[in-house]
């Protein structure tokens, strides 16, 4: 007889204290072997698109307790198949590594696998987790922690950005930050445990059932290494995609997971470069856009950058700049060029600079670089380099 798999909508930012009467039940019923769960996005659109990926009618693989729809920043999102003893292990070496059981902060949505992973690492501690809810501070939150145990939240690096600078005595209570989900700028990182944070860089994915490297180093039970780009082994790794047994035989290879991530392991320790999808080349020179993004960032003039690239008869590849200006400030290419040209090379400097509202997110919080492709032929450059300008 095959196994139902269970639906379940994740709430909408503004009612995300309805977690603990949707989604976190379910976790727990899933993680028990009762009851197959994959939690749908909040929003009419997602949903749909993550629905269609997990065709809940079809017979579901087997070893099967949760299905995670990846966000599908570099492509088609995927149903990720995880085992109950994935999950677990994931949580109990994480767990490990921090010091120990605590109550947990929900922040993440629970439709991606960083915020799935705080409610497995509540129930394997015997805890109801907290929840931050649109509208209300870290500190009204973190408050409904109980008195006296270890206190952790997981973050993308956009929050540990905003709490840092709005609430930081808060986000220096807590016996671990964790922050993962898109790269975190080193800077952030300098000025977190500057002001006492106890924050640690978490790498992994849904195929991990969450971070397995935790500031460059393996999880318990986590193998690392690097071929053509970084692949990861262990008790962790899910068990394949969806309704997709080819995309599972090229990416699940003799119990190694094959990212698409650039990297260096040296010395027991894991650096990571980026998406090898993302790289730009111009002028014959590879440019990773997030090492230029980390230094846009740190500018006094922009509050946030994605960093893409337009095809250029010149360069072949331009590199473009979409900036989120700071308060106040007006952000110039005559001053980001030679910034960035000075820190990552001549290459990686942009050469047009767009300005956004916002950067647009997907349902796991990571920057959608795919709408900000799409919105850059909407929105006016505000400054562009001649052409032959070196």
């Amino acid at each position: 007889m095959h196994r139902q798999l269970t639906l379940v909508a994740a709430p909408p930012p503004e009612a995300a204290a309805a977690v603990l009467t949707t989604v976190w039940p379910a976790l727990r019923r899933a993680l028990d072997g009762a009851a197959p769960l994959a939690v749908l996005p909040a929003g009419t659109g997602p949903a749909d698109a993550a629905r269609a990926v997990l065709a809940p009618d079809d017979p579901l693989e087997p070893g099967t307790d949760l299905v995670v729809v990846t966000s599908g920043s570099t492509g088609t999102g995927k149903g990720v198949l995880l085992s109950a003893a994935a999950l677990r292990a994931s949580a109990t070496a994480t767990l490990d590594r921090l010091g120990g059981p605590g109550s947990w902060l929900l922040a993440l949505p629970t439709s991606a696998i960083g915020g799935l992973q705080v409610l497995v690492r509540s129930a394997l501690a015997g805890r109801e987790p907290a929840v931050l809810t649109r509208g209300s501070t870290l500190a009204d939150a973190a408050a409904r922690l109980p008195a006296g145990d270890r206190r952790y939240t997981a973050l993308v690096p956009t929050q540990l950005r905003r709490y840092l600078a709005d609430e930081p005595e808060v986000l220096a209570s807590f016996d671990g930050v964790l922050v993962g989900g898109a790269a975190t700028d080193p800077g952030l990182l300098d000025d977190a445990r500057a002001a006492g944070v106890q924050v640690r860089t978490t790498y992994g994915m849904s195929e991990t059932a969450g971070g397995c490297v935790y500031d460059g180093v393996p999880l318990a039970g986590v193998s690392v290494r690097v071929a053509e780009g970084i692949e990861l082994a262990g008790p962790v790794l899910a068990h394949g995609y969806r309704r997709d047994p080819a995309g599972t035989a090229a990416a699940f290879v003799d119990g190694w997971f094959r990212t698409r991530d650039a990297g260096a392991w040296d010395g027991g320790r894991l650096t990571v470069h980026g998406r090898l999808d993302d790289v730009l080349i111009s002028g014959g020179v590879n440019v990773a856009p997030q090492a230029v993004e980390a230094v846009l960032r740190a500018h006094p003039t922009i509050a946030d950058a994605v960093v893409t690239g337009r095809p250029d008869p010149e360069w072949g590849q331009r590199v473009v700049a979409a900036v989120v200006a700071a308060p106040g400030a007006v952000p110039q290419l005559t001053q980001l060029r030679p910034w960035v040209a000075t820190r990552l090379g001549a290459a990686a400097a942009p050469r047009e600079l767009v300005l956004l509202d916002a950067v647009p997110t997907l349902h796991t919080g990571k920057p959608d670089r795919r709408s900000v492709a799409a919105l850059l032929t909407e929105r006016t450059t505000i400054e562009r380099t001649p052409k032959g300008t070196d």
